[in-house]
């Protein structure tokens, strides 16, 4: 029964603790709107990183010795967290167009293949790995990490929904996976724009102020989202949808093949002389 319930607490603690560190400033008293946000948010990293290395650690360690990821599960994911970085390490020395990068699709069919826990560990630990090889440790980085877990997290949703739908193997398939893609690349970078907005001054229809309502704050992102981040997220998006539609399918063989072999249970043939004593 403690299994049950100490495992998704565990995921729900980090996905708390990723939209506290996102949205706390907008809660902070009136005065942190045009500050630099480097200063502001780097008081922060030590914390937020202690606290999600942390946490991934725990889950680690937890997951170890429970029954939803054995041994060899942990070892494919250093194996797919290392092929990842090395992705991101080439996309840093020849950088692509707009804000295009190839560690999504990996993150997407992880989490899918081999359900929430096993994404959210391969988006933290992918970012983190290749922001050590690529000189990207700075003070967006926990914002990254808990983003790219939230991608490998929800694209477990889509494996019960396509069962159920009778769609598991089917060309349909691969289409939903590469619009969920491109939803991600679009919604990766909607949310990693709230890490500055915040401490940013401008026009004050596209700026957010301390005591402005709701909606408002809605309105003016929407208006700062569409001016400074829609072209480089749709770039993004597409790069996703394409990576997914041209080489999803052989890679989603290639990790249900895995899954099988890892989650295989091996059942010993009972001797003749057990199976007489059984018929007797």
């Amino acid at each position: 029964m403690k299994s049950r319930w100490l495992s998704p607490l565990i995921y729900l603690v980090c996905s708390l603790v990723g939209i506290v560190s996102l949205l706390y400033p907008f809660f902070l008293p009136q005065g942190t709107t045009g500050a630099q946000p480097g200063l502001q948010r780097s008081a922060d990293m030590p914390l937020m990183l202690t606290v999600l290395l942390g946490l991934a650690l725990l889950v680690l360690v937890y997951e170890v010795q429970g029954q939803a990821m054995n041994t060899k599960l942990i070892a494919l994911l250093g194996v797919l967290v290392a092929i990842n970085a090395a992705l991101r390490f080439l996309e840093v020395a020849i950088p692509g167009p707009g804000g295009f990068s190839p560690v999504f699709f990996l993150i997407v069919l992880t989490g899918y293949v081999y359900g929430a826990r096993f994404g959210f560990l391969m988006g933290v630990l992918t970012l983190l790995v290749s922001a050590i090889l690529t000189g990207g440790v700075g003070p967006w980085l926990p914002s990254q990490m808990f983003t790219a877990g939230w991608v490998g997290m929800s694209a477990a949703i889509l494996r019960p929904l396509l069962l159920g739908l009778h769609l598991k193997g089917q060309g349909e398939e691969i289409w939903i996976l590469a619009g969920f893609g491109a939803f991600w690349g679009m919604m990766y970078g909607v949310i990693m724009n709230l890490w500055t907005w915040p401490f940013i001054a401008g026009p004050a229809d596209q700026y957010w102020e301390y005591g402005v309502g709701i909606w408002e704050t809605v309105q003016r992102y929407a208006s700062y989202y569409l001016l400074t981040s829609l072209v480089w997220d749709i770039v993004r998006a597409s790069g996703n949808f394409l990576l997914i539609l041209g080489f999803g399918m052989p890679t989603l063989r290639t990790l249900r093949r895995f899954k099988q072999r890892f989650t295989f249970i091996y059942k010993p043939t009972p001797s003749p002389v057990a199976q007489s004593n059984l018929s007797g």
